[in-house]
């Protein structure tokens, strides 16, 4: 669900988080980071997965605030703080709203089975000898989860089941590396 820090990543510093800034000011110099370049930045391309594009399309709408199709400077650096630092919690409130596709503001069966798809997908490109049962690994969420059994999880109950339950977490966290990618940048610094 939320990215949380791993031990092993490295710490991004206030520093390069500033270089970072620069970049988009000089990449973006209307102000404005539009679809297109953000999955650029982010490696989506022709040869990307349908549902690479699809996750991307919805991380980008996620930090677009405002919904006016682009991503100006302060929902940029909001983005980057919630992303590079953020706490917990509001990774967790950030990744629902990523996952609630339609935005009535709950999960129901057809938006967890895309997203744990999605992330089952991203994983086993990395691991492709795993194998999973979208089904069941969907249902098993939903019975650890859904508290009410309304078939449906608010964002207090996919909280609650994030940082109660590790396979629950596990399950729903993709990891886009944002602190990998973000020294990648770096790297590519001119």
């Amino acid at each position: 669900m939320g990215q949380t820090q791993s031990e092993g990543e490295t710490e991004v510093t206030l520093q390069n988080i500033q270089e970072l800034y620069r970049k988009f000011a000089s990449e973006c110099p209307s102000g404005n980071l539009h679809l297109h370049e953000f999955k650029r930045i982010f490696g989506i391309n022709s040869s990307s997965t349908e549902e690479e594009v699809a996750y991307m399309e919805n991380v980008f709408r996620s930090f677009d605030t405002n919904r006016d199709g682009h991503i100006d400077f302060m929902e940029y650096v909001a983005a980057l703080h919630l992303v590079l630092r953020g706490k917990l919690e509001d990774k967790l409130r950030w990744s629902f709203k990523v996952y609630d596709r339609d935005g009535n503001g709950c999960l129901d069966k057809q938006e967890v089975k895309h997203i744990v798809t999605i992330i089952s997908k991203l994983k086993r490109q990395s691991n492709p000898g795993d194998t999973v049962n979208i089904e069941e690994i969907c249902e098993r969420i939903f019975e650890l989860v859904d508290k009410n059994h309304d078939s449906r999880i608010s964002l207090e109950e996919f909280i609650e089941g994030a940082e109660k339950d590790p396979w629950v977490m596990e399950q729903l966290k993709l990891d886009i590396g944002p602190c990998g990618w973000f020294m990648e940048q770096q790297e590519k610094k001119p």
